[in-house]
């Protein structure tokens, strides 16, 4: 397994055209998906993702209600209090979680993550929002692994878990690049 945050990014870069190549393989064929998940299994078994938390300095989270009901709860606070002050617009108007300076020392300037990121642990953990609970969205997301995959091939430049699965599966499935 392959954790090594700067491999993944290298490597997931290089194998970007793969990857997109793969995931049209996946699309164009039938597969039985009870494979891919037991992949996926074997892989989120063996990494720790608490241990790296790349995900919470590289993406947005986009809220829904029930996520601001849920930390607002957590952090004893109103919602609108929650909203101002946690929560933040992106490019296309969805609410997302706040994001602020990375205080991750080998973070470069400019650099964002999650106003909840202390280290790599997420302070709001018990209460994170649904997103957060599903990320990498290999096991538990919407629509089968295959609908997924358009997400997956950005994922591999920064997450452990999918740049191994996205290996596994590929291996699984015969695929040549």
């Amino acid at each position: 397994m392959l954790t090594d945050l700067v491999q993944i990014r290298r490597l997931g870069e290089q194998k970007k055209e793969e990857n997109l190549r793969f995931r049209k393989h996946m699309k164009s064929h039938v597969f039985v998906e009870r494979q891919f998940r037991k992949a996926a299994q074997d892989v989120e078994d063996a990494i720790d993702c608490k241990a790296c938390a790349e995900c919470c300095r590289v993406t947005e989270v986009q809220l829904v209600e029930r996520d601001v009901a849920k930390l607002s709860r957590f952090l004893g606070m109103k919602e609108h209090e929650f909203l101002r002050d946690h929560a933040a617009e992106d490019e296309d108007g969805q609410v997302i979680l706040k994001r602020v300076p990375s205080k991750d020392p080998k973070a470069k300037p400019g650099d964002l993550a999650c106003e909840f990121l202390d280290g790599n642990e997420c302070t709001v953990y018990e209460a994170r929002p649904t997103n957060c609970e599903r990320f990498p969205h290999l096991l538990r997301g919407a629509g089968s692994l295959e609908a997924r995959m358009w997400a997956f091939v950005d994922r591999a430049t920064y997450c452990p878990i999918v740049y191994n699965w996205l290996e596994a599966v590929k291996k699984l499935t015969k695929f040549r690049s």
